[in-house]
């Protein structure tokens, strides 16, 4: 399994090795050992799965308060996704930024996002189907969201605003601001 940090060292990315043959494919898509080597040691306790029919399909950006604050490990099974997470630790030295990286059936990688991110995803290609592991479950007194095209974070999607397909919900969500608190950096180790 090949695993890389990316520009926020705490949020990684990984590819399962997929072999093939003229029958199709096998792949260990999670390995409790191989995910501790890379850096996650967190257990999971629900898997989630979402389909977007159209291009351009934008949900997020969404969290969950402690004591039901998830990390996620996030996959696209058909089509593409461009998966993007944001810290949202008050005192990390990288609060307010994000990073991204491109998802597919493809090229087989995974995000890992720990607790205290933010996390949404933009649709690349129609059906695009996305599955992903969460360390806690959901709670919906404690979901909170940031509006995806938040000035503050000027965070560079692949769609433009009015091609952009959003919910109702994530239609009204606030600016990055008042994520301000919403979780703590605890130091080195990086968790929320």
């Amino acid at each position: 399994m090949k695993s890389e940090r990316l520009a926020i060292p705490d949020v990684i990315l990984i590819t399962p090795p997929r072999f093939g043959d003229n029958r199709g494919f096998f792949s260990e898509t999670y390995n409790i050992e191989r995910m501790r080597e890379a850096g996650i040691s967190e257990p999971f306790v629900q898997d989630n799965q979402s389909l977007s029919r159209q291009k351009g399909v934008i949900r997020g950006l969404h969290c969950q308060l402690d004591p039901f604050a998830q990390g996620k490990l996030v996959r696209c099974t058909r089509g593409a996704i461009w998966d993007v997470a944001v810290d949202a630790r008050t005192g990390s030295p990288t609060y307010g930024k994000w990073v991204a990286a491109e998802l597919s059936e493809e090229n087989w990688s995974q995000l890992w996002i720990p607790a205290g991110f933010l996390h949404g995803f933009c649709t690349l290609t129609e059906n695009a189907e996305v599955q992903y592991k969460c360390t806690s479950l959901y709670n919906k007194a404690s979901e909170r969201a940031v509006i995806w095209n938040s000035p503050e974070l000027g965070i560079d999607w692949p769609v433009k605003a009015e091609d952009a397909v959003l919910s109702e919900k994530d239609m009204q969500n606030p600016d990055f601001s008042a994520a301000k608190g919403w979780f703590q950096y605890a130091g080195e180790k990086g968790q929320a």
